[in-house]
C-alpha cells in the first residue's frame, strides 16, 4: 500500500501541490489527468523523491519513504522506478547498455565503476527489450532510434530494477497515437502479468479512460476526482480542464488514432462526379 498523506510541495510562494491525500493498493493502474500545472509531475517526483515534500508524509507498506536518506533512498529508487516523458536514456550508448544501467542500485560501487555487467544480466535485459519487441536494437545507439522506440527502452531499464511500483510521467506525450498506444499497451501488460502498481499522469482523458481502473482527477495542486473511469462525469472533467458551458468534448484531450469524422452537410439528392484516381 502507497499512503500519501496532506502531501504539499511549494516553490517559493508558488503551491504546486495542495494537500494532497491518496491511498493506492498494490497492483493498481491509476491515471492522473488534469492541465499542464495542475501539479500531476510534481506529485510523481515527490512519490520517487527526486524532490521532497514541503509538508505531509508518503508511506510505502509502513516505510516513511518521505524522510529517507542516502543508501536508504537509493533502495527506494530502485523499488520505484520513473518513466519520464523525454526517456533519459544516454544518446551514445547502445540499447543493450542503457537497459542495463537499471541494475546499478542491485550492484556494488567496484563492479558500477568498472561497468561489468554477469552474463544473467545481459540476458535479463535481452529478455525485456524481446518483450517491448524491441530486441533486433540492442546493439544500436539509443540516439538513434524513433521516439516510441526510446520509450519502450526506458520501460526496460524500468523492469531491470526489479520495481514494485513504475511512476510513469507523461509517457506518450511526446509520441504518435501508433507509438503511445504500444507503450500504454507495454505499461497495462507489465501491471496486468506482473502486478505492478502503474501510476502514470495522462493529459489524454481518452488513453486514462481505456487503460486505468483508478483515475485521479488534479487541479491547481489539488485532487478534484478520485474513482472509476464511468464515474468520471463531463462536470467533472469540465472541473479538472477548467471548461465551462457545454462545449467541452474528451476529443480536444484525445489521442485516438482514428480522428473523429467531419460532420456532413446535407444531402441535396445531386450526384456529384466522382474524382479521378478514387
Amino acid at each position: 500500500m502507497l499512503e500519501i498523506r496532506d502531501v504539499t510541495r511549494r516553490f517559493g510562494k508558488t503551491v504546486a501541490v495542495d494537500a494532497v491525500s491518496l491511498d493506492i493498493a498494490q497492483g493498481q493502474m491509476v491515471g492522473i489527468i488534469g492541465r499542464s500545472g495542475a501539479g500531476k509531475s510534481t506529485l510523481l517526483r515527490m512519490i520517487n523523491r527526486l524532490i521532497a515534500p514541503s509538508d505531509g508524509s508518503i508511506r510505502f507498506h509502513g516505510v516513511e519513504v518521505s524522510r529517507l536518506n542516502g543508501t536508504a533512498l537509493r533502495r527506494w529508487q530502485r523499488d520505484c522506478a520513473m518513466i519520464f516523458q523525454q526517456f533519459n536514456l544516454v544518446p551514445r550508448l547502445d540499447v543493450l547498455t542503457n537497459v542495463l544501467l537499471g541494475r546499478l542500485n542491485h550492484r556494488n560501487t567496484l563492479l558500477n565503476l568498472m561497468t561489468m555487467f554477469t552474463r544473467e544480466e545481459r540476458l535479463e535485459a535481452i529478455a525485456a527489450l524481446e518483450r517491448l519487441n524491441i530486441a533486433q536494437t540492442a546493439l544500436q545507439r539509443a540516439g538513434t532510434l524513433s521516439g516510441g522506440q526510446q520509450q519502450r527502452v526506458a520501460i526496460a531499464r524500468a523492469l531491470m530494477q526489479g520495481p514494485k511500483v513504475i511512476l510513469a510521467d507523461e509517457p506518450i506525450a511526446s509520441l504518435d497515437p501508433l507509438n503511445a498506444k504500444v507503450v500504454m499497451d507495454s505499461l497495462a501488460d507489465i501491471n496486468r502479468r506482473e502486478g505492478l502498481t502503474v501510476i502514470t499522469n495522462l493529459h489524454t482523458l481518452d488513453t486514462a479512460r481505456q487503460y486505468c481502473t483508478r483515475i485521479v482527477g488534479m487541479a491547481a495542486g489539488r485532487v478534484v476526482f478520485d474513482g472509476a473511469p464511468e464515474a468520471l462525469t463531463a462536470e467533472t472533467v469540465r472541473s479538472i480542464y477548467g471548461a465551462e458551458g457545454d462545449g467541452f468534448s474528451d476529443t480536444i484531450t484525445s489521442t485516438a488514432i482514428a480522428a473523429p469524422q467531419p460532420a456532413r452537410a446535407p444531402s441535396s439528392g445531386r450526384r456529384e462526379p466522382a474524382l479521378a484516381g478514387g
